[in-house]
């Protein structure tokens, strides 16, 4: 990938037990099997706002394909959203992905992920958004980071809550034809700094700064 273009595929994160290089098309198909393949969640409860996951096998494949190149088509530094690919040694094992709009303003991100299934319960999300935040507050300088999730998506609720997460609030949102509610997350700087790990590490960052309006 060429990296001068598009410095972002240059950008890495690393924990000690996992890596997240931001998805580039190779690990968008890659993503769109694993989807396909390991699948995600139980078809009979539905975890994320947009029910992407209900569609058939090649519309999964394709969709998830176009989501990203959606990504690198409207990247601007008034709005973008980064998704990363998360590796547990060879093995890809889902995506987690940071967003935001009128960053260098508002300083402000929100994170959403996926994790698929044989590497689900094993705390693979809490450490992939350990590694995110750690980009957003370390690396961006963000003052503060919101997630949200459906009020019965324990797994994700627990994430949030583990890394010192506060609620803030509810919304009201359509799954799959019916209201349901999502429960609101902030982080707030001081707190993250409170507990921040000293093991994760951000390589290639810096030519990727003008990306972010961070000039």
């Amino acid at each position: 990938m060429d990296t001068d273009v598009w410095p972002l595929f240059g950008l890495c994160l690393r924990t000690p037990r996992l890596t997240l290089r931001p998805v580039d098309p190779s690990a968008a198909f890659a993503l769109g099997d694993l989807a396909h393949q390991e699948g995600i969640h139980d078809p009979h409860v539905m975890p994320f706002l947009v029910p992407w996951t209900d569609a058939e096998p090649l519309a999964l494949r394709r969709g998830t394909f176009q989501f990203h190149a959606r990504c690198w088509a409207e990247w601007s530094v008034e709005r973008w959203h980064l998704p990363f690919a998360v590796w547990e040694g060879d093995r890809l094992v889902g995506t987690q992905a940071l967003f935001a709009e009128q960053f260098p303003d508002r300083r402000v991100v929100s994170s959403g992920s996926w994790v698929a299934r044989p590497a689900q319960g094993q705390g693979v999300g809490k450490e992939m958004r350990a590694a995110v935040l750690h980009l957003a507050f370390e690396g961006l300088g963000a003052r503060r980071a919101e997630s949200g999730a459906w009020s019965d998506n324990v797994p994700s609720i627990a994430v949030s809550r583990a890394l010192g997460y506060r609620e803030n609030g509810t919304a009201v949102a359509m799954r799959r034809g019916e209201a349901g509610v999502e429960q609101l997350f902030v982080l707030e700087r001081s707190v993250w700094e409170a507990t921040r790990r000293s093991d994760i590490v951000i390589e290639g960052f810096e030519p990727c700064r003008e990306m972010f309006g961070l000039t």
